[in-house]
């Protein structure tokens, strides 16, 4: 079971940052930054709190402004992540520890190994997204995902009702707006996906992105559009780096490009892993590297 789900701070702007907690409660701190639409329960699976647990790690998954239990704060940029981060690891008592981002939750993992390495023990992208003016950026991804990006750039207001339309089917049958988007995923993540235990915690983490609605991770998608506020180039601390070579939702292009741009990117390709079935097969090399 997890540490602590329902949990919250106030930052020094009056914002609620909510956070859950797995794994080791005296373990090595890691900070997860999760994907999109996700929150605070990304962590919550037996499988991935047991291996918390036994690698004595104490997983803290922080929720982006206007997901879950996080307000939202109007006009943020990527960039500004750094200063949440700081101040809930000010308040949990943390003087240095390590960060992971999944999927969209990349980015805010380079916005950090760029602006607090001296707070930070380890960094690490899972299936992380990419600049996406990167070339070839959108090579090879699926469809919906596409057309999502598209939206942001064009008309975000548009985007933010297909994603209430998207809360809505996700509260009235997750598991068939999952089984719906399967279809368009790889092999492997399709193959994640028929795990019932998988269906379960994407459901659960998925529908509590909404929980305020759907301007969150409108604006987060938004935001995935846009210069970051920051160079790769200007990372110095080195950075590991997961990526598998049949994602079609984060496809292997944009891994190749921060592998290329991140100055010191360890970077390793998975040949028959996809975008889910990554993390949820390599889990425990992925947190065993990042606690070291």
């Amino acid at each position: 079971m997890p540490i602590k789900i329902d949990n919250q701070i106030k930052l020094s702007d009056g914002r609620a940052l909510g956070y859950a907690e797995y794994g080791d409660p005296q373990g090595k701190p890691v900070l997860h930054f999760h994907g999109f639409p996700s929150s605070r329960y990304e962590g919550n699976r037996p499988a991935t709190e047991d291996v918390a647990t036994r690698l004595h790690a104490r997983v803290i998954v922080v929720e982006r402004p206007g997901f879950g239990l996080s307000d939202f704060k109007p006009g943020r940029a990527i960039a500004d992540w750094p200063a949440d981060v700081v101040e809930l690891a000010d308040a949990l008592y943390l003087d240095r520890f390590a960060v992971t981002g999944l999927s969209g939750g990349g980015p805010y993992v380079a916005a950090c190994a760029w602006k607090i390495p001296q707070r930070l023990v380890r960094a690490g992208i899972v299936s992380g997204v990419s600049p996406l003016d990167a070339p070839g950026a959108f090579d090879g991804m699926n469809k919906t995902d596409r057309q999502g990006y598209d939206l942001a750039r064009r008309a975000p207001w548009l985007l933010r009702l297909v994603y209430w339309w998207v809360a809505r089917d996700l509260r009235r049958d997750p598991a068939k707006f999952f089984s719906q988007y399967a279809k368009e995923l790889s092999e492997p993540d399709r193959a994640a996906f028929a795990q019932a235990d998988i269906l379960d915690v994407f459901s659960k983490m998925a529908i509590e992105a909404f929980r305020a609605g759907a301007r969150g991770v409108t604006w987060d998608t938004v935001l995935l559009t846009r210069p970051w506020g920051f160079s790769l180039q200007d990372i110095t601390m080195p950075v590991y780096h997961w990526q598998g070579e049949a994602d079609n939702v984060v496809p292997p292009s944009q891994g190749r490009y921060l592998a290329k741009n991140i100055p010191n990117c360890q970077t390793k390709f998975y040949p028959n892993e996809g975008h889910i079935s990554l993390i949820v097969n390599h889990y425990e090399e992925i947190l065993g590297t990042i606690i070291g």
